[in-house]
């Protein structure tokens, strides 16, 4: 038998939409040690908490890509693990994996045909990259720019990152100043997360919407206006942004965090101030999902990694020690607990 620990969703969000670790519980359970044609022993290193899970906690996600998780069910999302023991070939003892439904688990069998073999080489055996800036978001990002930004070199183009010190947002104004664009503008939550944009990411300028006066600011560190907005929030600080693009920008509409603890559908209704802006600015608005795109998916891989080896991305992330510790790491990335990538370590 084999002794694993694991995390199940104990309970939804109560009336306020509001997560909170009690949500989540952990329990010892004992599994067969006994692999079937096809299956594959794996131990847990890294596993992910994103904003897209706050939905997964709901009965209905309101997605069709996206199943809810169950009550008392163990919870999946993005892992990166080391195969023990493997009767599914291509993958052998000591390989390192990948997969977009690794259960909350020290260590799990699987069908082998859902694992995605990785090159520790790409991220210079930085695993926990391949749940970020070499993963998922690291894809958002790129493709988000590339299939709806519509970046031109020369073109002197301001772009605005909102959510900008997250998974995501951290990387996609980097790649937009990679691209082309004569100004990055980087919105968040704190000073410290300002700092660490301009300082170490080579953001042109950040600030913290908690200050207030939103509008007056970004007219500050925007002064031509906005031609590509990376929205990752929504609500109050996207409408500002929205209200300060220029004719014919484009807004690559990631994600609404702000919005994810209310019951509104997805994408959220916008007002009737921000719709008109959009129409009478001819301002493109347009939900991008990246796994529309799984066919550029190793290409972007391989753009990410170079840029990630060559120091022309620089990597932020924020680490939690212990699968104990899942539901602790998920709602404070959801209130912004972290900078760049929040990521669980379950196991060395």
């Amino acid at each position: 038998m084999l002794n694993v620990q694991r995390i199940l969703l104990d309970s939804r969000p109560g009336s306020n939409g509001v997560p909170v670790p009690e949500n989540f519980r952990m329990e010892n359970q004992s599994i067969p040690l006994d692999l079937k044609e096809g299956e594959v022993l794996i131990r847990t290193l890294f596993l992910s908490v994103d904003p897209y899970m706050r939905c997964r906690m709901n009965e209905d996600t309101g997605a069709k890509y996206l199943t809810p998780w169950e009550l008392s069910e163990c919870v999946d999302g993005g892992g990166v693990a080391i195969v023990e023991s493997s009767r599914y070939p291509g993958l052998s003892p000591g390989d390192m994996v990948t997969s977009f439904n690794c259960r909350w688990q020290t260590q799990d069998i699987v069908n082998g045909g859902l694992l995605q073999k990785v090159d520790p080489q790409l991220v210079d055996g930085h695993s926990s990259y391949f749940l970020g800036t070499v993963g998922m978001p690291g894809l958002t990002a790129l493709l988000g720019i590339r299939e709806k930004g519509h970046v031109i070199k020369g073109a002197n183009q301001t772009m605005v990152v909102s959510g900008a010190a997250g998974a995501c947002g951290s990387i996609s104004g980097q790649i937009g100043r990679l691209d082309g664009c004569m100004r990055v503008v980087g919105i968040c939550g704190s000073d410290e997360k300002c700092r660490a944009l301009v300082e170490e990411l080579g953001f042109s300028s950040a600030l913290n919407y908690r200050w207030g006066d939103i509008p007056s600011r970004l007219r500050e560190c925007c002064p031509d206006g906005v031609d590509v907005y990376f929205d990752n929030v929504g609500g109050p600080i996207s409408d500002a942004v929205i209200a300060q693009m220029n004719e014919g920008g484009h807004v690559i509409l990631c994600g609404q965090i702000s919005q994810y603890n209310k019951d509104v559908p997805y994408p959220p209704p916008l007002s009737e101030a921000t719709q008109e802006a959009l129409r009478s600015k001819n301002i493109t608005r347009e939900r991008f999902m990246v796994l529309n795109y799984m066919e550029k998916h190793a290409a972007g891989i391989l753009q990410l990694s170079d840029w990630v080896r060559t120091g022309r991305v620089k990597v932020l992330e924020t680490v939690v020690n212990g699968i104990e510790n899942m539901g602790v790491a998920f709602c404070s990335m959801m209130t912004g607990g972290n900078i760049g990538k929040q990521i669980v370590k379950v196991s060395a």
